[in-house]
C-alpha cells in the first residue's frame, strides 16, 4: 500500500513538472515569435485628432488650392515605424513618438506636409511633367493645308529592298462633296512605273495601312525620291490630282533597325508646263537678326539633258554677287541622269543687311561627266531691281518683307549670262 501512494505521488510530482517545462518552453517560443515579427513606428511630434476631422479639412484644403495650382499627386511617406526618437523629413521638419495612426503635423503647410491614416504627405508630384509630348500632327494644320500624309520606311541591307507602307492622308480638299482617294507611289527618277493603293470609298481621311517593296541598290538609295501622288476618284472613274509629297532618300540613316515613321503635308502640282530650259524651285530667307541669307535649293524639272550622256550628273551652283563681284558659291550634290532632280539642299550665306541693295544670287544647273567639260542647262539670277525684274525682282523683295520666313517658288532658267 505504501508503495503505490509513493508512485501516485511521483507521478503527479512528474506530471506538474512536465506541465511547468512545457509551459516554460511554449512562453519562450511565444516571445521569440513576437520579437520577429514586430515593426517600428515613426514617431511625429504632433497632437492627435479626430479622423473624420483629418478628412474633411484635407479636401478642404484641395478645393481652395485648385484654382491656384493644377492637380497633382500626394508624394506619401509609408505608415510610420516603432522605437526611433528623432527622424528628419526635412531640413526644418520633424516627427516625434506618437502612437496614434490619425496624426497632424503642428506647423507648416498642410499642402506640403501632412499626415493621413499613418501615412505622410511630404510634397505632390504633377503629372503633367511626366506625359509624353502631344502628338499635334491630326490636330495643327497649317492655313490653305489640302491634306497630309503619313508613311514609314526601312531599307534591307542583305535583299537590297526598300519597304514603304502608306499609313493614312488626313483632311482632304476634293473638287467635290465626296472623295475616294487613292495613293500611287513612285521612286524617282523613275517616272514610268509605280506602285498603287486601294481605293478608299466616301472618306477624307482614308486608312490605307498598305506595305510597297521597290527593289533599289544600297549605292543608288541615297540618290533616290520618293514621290506620292494623292488622287480622288470621281463618279465617271475619272482621276483628280489632289496633292503630292516629295520625299528625297539621301538624308535618311535607312537601316532595317530604323523604321522612320513620317509626315508631310500635302503640295500642289505644278501643271505649267516647263519652260524652254527648264524650271527650278527653290526658297529664300534673310535672317535681319544674324545678317545671313539662307538658299534652299528644293528641285528642277523639264531639264535638257544631253542625250549623248545619260549617266551625267547633274547639280546647281548657287553663287553670292555684290556690285557684279563674286563672293562666294556653293554647290548641291550631283544626281545622275534625270530631268527632274529632287535636292532639299540648304547654303546660307553671311550678309549684311544694308549690302541687300547691291547683293543677287545666281543658280546655275550644271551636267558633268567625268573627264568632260561641265555644261551649262540654265540658270537664274534673282536680286533687288538693279539687276532683276519680274518674277526674280518680286521674290527678292517678299524675302526682305518677310524675315526669318521661307519664301518658296519656281523659276524659268535661261541660257544668258
Amino acid at each position: 500500500m505504501p508503495e503505490q501512494a509513493v508512485a501516485v505521488a511521483g507521478g503527479i510530482i512528474g506530471g506538474t513538472l512536465l506541465f511547468v517545462l512545457l509551459g516554460i518552453t511554449a512562453y519562450l517560443l511565444w516571445k521569440k515569435f513576437c520579437c520577429l515579427f514586430s515593426y517600428e513606428k515613426l514617431i511625429n511630434p504632433v497632437k492627435t485628432t479626430n479622423a473624420n476631422a483629418i478628412f474633411q479639412d484635407q479636401a478642404n484644403s484641395e478645393i481652395q488650392q485648385e484654382s491656384t495650382r493644377s492637380r497633382s499627386v500626394p508624394f506619401v511617406i509609408p505608415p510610420t515605424l516603432h522605437r526611433r526618437d528623432l527622424i528628419h523629413l526635412t531640413n526644418e521638419e520633424q516627427v516625434q513618438e506618437d502612437r496614434d495612426p490619425f496624426m497632424t503635423p503642428q506647423s507648416g503647410p498642410r499642402s506640403s506636409f501632412h499626415s493621413l491614416a499613418g501615412a505622410y504627405v511630404v510634397g505632390t508630384v504633377n503629372p503633367d511633367l511626366y506625359k509624353l509630348p502631344e502628338d499635334k500632327s491630326e490636330t495643327d494644320f497649317p492655313d490653305g493645308s489640302i491634306g497630309r500624309l503619313w508613311f514609314s520606311i526601312e531599307y534591307e541591307q542583305e535583299s537590297e529592298r526598300l519597304l514603304v507602307s502608306l499609313i493614312k492622308v488626313r483632311k482632304l480638299q476634293p473638287p467635290a462633296d465626296s472623295c475616294s482617294p487613292f495613293v500611287k507611289i513612285y521612286l524617282l527618277p523613275d517616272e514610268r512605273s509605280y506602285l498603287q493603293s486601294k481605293t478608299k470609298r466616301k472618306t477624307l481621311n482614308p486608312q490605307f495601312d498598305e506595305n510597297f517593296v521597290f527593289q533599289v541598290s544600297s549605292k543608288m538609295l541615297l540618290q533616290r525620291t520618293l514621290k506620292f501622288l494623292v488622287y480622288h476618284v470621281d463618279k465617271q472613274n475619272k482621276h483628280h490630282l489632289l496633292g503630292q509629297v516629295i520625299f528625297p532618300l539621301k538624308n535618311e540613316a535607312l537601316t532595317e533597325d530604323n523604321k522612320l515613321v513620317i509626315w508631310r503635308d500635302l503640295e500642289k502640282e505644278n501643271l505649267e508646263p516647263p519652260s524652254e530650259h527648264g524650271d527650278i524651285q527653290f526658297s529664300l530667307s534673310y535672317n535681319d537678326y544674324l545678317g545671313r541669307l539662307t538658299v534652299v535649293v528644293l528641285r528642277a524639272r523639264g531639264l535638257k539633258l544631253q542625250e549623248e550622256s545619260p549617266a551625267a550628273g547633274v547639280y546647281v551652283k548657287v553663287s553670292l554677287m555684290n556690285h557684279n563681284k563674286f563672293i562666294k558659291s556653293k554647290k548641291t550634290a550631283a544626281l545622275l541622269g534625270t530631268p527632274n532632280p529632287v535636292y532639299n539642299e540648304t547654303f546660307s550665306f553671311k550678309t549684311d543687311q544694308t549690302e541687300l541693295d547691291t547683293a543677287s544670287l545666281s543658280l546655275s544647273v550644271l551636267q558633268t561627266n567625268k573627264g568632260e567639260k561641265t555644261l551649262l542647262l540654265g540658270r537664274v539670277v534673282v536680286g533687288p531691281f538693279m539687276y532683276t525684274r519680274g518674277r526674280e525682282l518680286e521674290h527678292w523683295n517678299e524675302m526682305i518683307s518677310k524675315p526669318k520666313e521661307l519664301v518658296k517658288r519656281w523659276h524659268a532658267l535661261c541660257h544668258s549670262t
